[in-house]
């Protein structure tokens, strides 16, 4: 299965995704989107597929979101995603793209939705948080 995933290493839902891909047995193909941002065409579609707004794409936290202005509600989706596309940290992560769908994997366990259900066993989140039991099924 091809899998991509928009990934920042400094970020650990971005980090548990990551590990929840692989533990299904799948080597994703990973763009650090921070150095490597989507064109303006590919995160449009990404935000779509998802079934976001691109309000709801932006990061707010640990970001400049505030400084810049962009929590103005007559910005435009066109100039949200001008922003996001110039500074790159605006992008919510990670976005997952595989044949099953797009998501905003926040949080990280959002990607089990469009992921083959070929676990490996347990997985736990860096947090403790216990995701998958020994046999792959999803901890509720």
């Amino acid at each position: 299965m091809n899998v991509t995933i928009y990934h920042n290493p400094g970020c650990g839902t971005s980090r548990n995704t990551l590990a929840m891909i692989r533990n299904a047995g799948i080597e994703p193909d990973i763009i650090e989107y921070v150095k490597n941002p989507p064109s303006r065409e590919e995160l449009a579609k990404m935000i779509v597929d998802a079934g976001l707004t691109v309000r709801q794409a932006i990061r707010e936290k640990d970001t400049p979101y505030a400084e810049l202005g962009l929590d103005n509600p007559v910005l435009t989706d066109d100039q949200l995603l001008d922003a996001m596309l110039a500074q790159p940290i605006l992008i919510n992560r990670p976005f997952v793209v595989t044949p099953l769908g797009t998501r905003l994997s926040r949080p990280s366990e959002v990607v089990l939705e469009i992921l083959p259900e070929t676990h490996k066993g347990p997985f736990t989140k860096e947090d403790g948080e216990k995701v998958l039991d020994a046999e792959g099924k999803r901890v509720v």
